[in-house]
């Protein structure tokens, strides 16, 4: 089958976990978080939860190990600290729990974060993956790094990504 013949037989309506990680954001200033769910409801996909957890290692963990074993999250999608100041430790984390990862996604959202930004997009570490019959992405926590991912990547291939891990 072809990649245009995959997206046909995708599913249209994705659930969605949503992780903001963040030592200061709260529901009402967490931005990135909420413009990443009003984009994924949008396009029709459903968010089954989200949460805001601090910028420690253990607590993203246990936090994303939790909706892998839940039975009605397809994609996991976290923002925020995917950068490289001590506390960012979201890649470590992430990279650790993915048994497939997708490299192209990180190396893609670079580049176009580098027309929008300049040579500072070598600064994310944005990444994705699968993990447990699940994708798994690690954005940026910024709104305008969850909009070009979302608009640009995630989106169009959402429902074909959940497609073939599940095959």
């Amino acid at each position: 089958m072809s990649h245009t013949e995959h997206r046909a037989s995708a599913p249209d309506h994705i659930r969605c976990y949503v992780i903001t990680v963040s030592d200061t954001r709260t529901e009402a200033t967490d931005t990135g978080g909420k413009l990443l769910r009003e984009l994924l409801i949008k396009e029709g996909h459903r968010i089954v939860g989200h949460t805001i957890v601090r910028d420690e290692p253990a607590v993203l963990r246990t936090a994303i190990e939790h909706q892998l074993t839940a039975s009605n999250v397809q994609v996991i999608i976290t923002t925020g600290g995917t950068g490289i100041s001590r506390r960012d430790g979201s890649y470590e984390v992430v990279t650790e729990l993915l048994e497939k990862s997708l490299d192209g996604f990180g190396e893609l959202f670079r580049s176009l974060s580098f027309t929008e930004i300049g040579p500072s997009a070598m600064l994310s570490r944005a990444c994705a993956g699968t993990a447990q019959g699940k994708i798994l992405f690690s954005l940026p926590g910024s709104k305008n790094a969850v909009r070009l991912a979302l608009t640009e990547l995630i989106l169009p291939e959402l429902g074909h990504l959940v497609r073939e891990v599940t095959r």
